[in-house]
């Protein structure tokens, strides 16, 4: 399919402008009119994911649109990971920790340092 590069710009820009399953239902129409309606044209004629125009090409054909969960995306806060990490570090801490001396102000001053073992240069 010639596709001149005007209309290929307009037609990736107006996907790029597009979220979710609208998205998806745009970039299926674009490849199911493109000759033998295949995605992975439509991933080399305009860079999109051909499992992601799938997915679009499946949605129209069922008419059953999947639910993005945007919110399960990304990593966990370490302090949910491991929970117990605050006090893990309050347990090897506090025993090398005091006062300013001077009581200067309300901070406590920890002298501890990573211990470094076999580092060599390469």
């Amino acid at each position: 399919m010639n596709i001149d590069e005007k209309t290929r710009s307009v037609i990736k820009d107006a996907a790029r402008n597009l979220t979710g399953a609208k998205r998806r239902a745009f970039q299926a129409k674009v490849a199911m009119e493109m000759p033998d309606g295949n995605a992975r044209k439509a991933e080399r004629e305009f860079g999109w994911g051909r499992e992601t125009v799938k997915k679009g090409m499946r949605e129209s054909e069922t008419g059953i649109v999947c639910s993005d969960n945007y919110q399960g995306r990304g990593n966990n806060k370490t302090e949910e990971k491991l929970p117990d990490l605050k006090r893990d570090i309050r347990d090897i801490a506090e025993p090398h920790s005091q006062v300013d001396p001077k009581f200067q102000n309300d901070l406590i001053h920890t002298r501890i340092t990573a211990e470094v073992r076999n580092m060599r240069c390469i």
